[in-house]
């Protein structure tokens, strides 16, 4: 099982998934245990618009592990075959672990202002 993360540079999840500076990739073992991690650099801009999904998706990524996402980009990786799992935060190593042992589950909230999620000023004032 593959797993991708949105992260910043010191493993942290990032609280919006649109604009992490990378992507995580935790490969399980049959053992569920981390077997690998792999570092893939983030497309600037909104998630749901970036080709994000398909790479992962190519990869053999079938869950994402999110802090704040939007439903445009919850919609795309799961087109692609990915499931997406809201609400995490903190080291992504430790939530990674934490989901394969049935410790985490889907919060249940995206980024609610995400259809208008740019300001005059087009800073991101998502709610999550």
């Amino acid at each position: 099982m593959k797993i991708a993360v949105p992260v910043t540079l010191n493993n942290q999840i990032d609280d919006h998934f649109g604009h992490c500076e990378y992507y995580a990739v935790f490969t399980i073992n049959s053992e569920g245990t981390i077997h690998e991690k792999q570092i893939i650099p983030s497309v600037q801009g909104c998630g749901c618009k970036s080709n994000i999904a398909s790479v992962l998706a190519a990869d053999g990524v079938t869950i994402m592990l999110a802090g704040g996402i939007g439903g445009g980009a919850i919609n795309v990786l799961n087109n692609a075959g990915i499931e997406v799992v809201r609400g995490c935060s903190g080291d992504a190593t430790k939530v990674v672990e934490l989901f394969v042992s049935g410790s985490i589950s889907d919060s249940g909230e995206s980024c609610k202002a995400h259809e208008s999620h740019h300001s005059e000023t087009n800073e991101h004032v998502c709610n999550h």
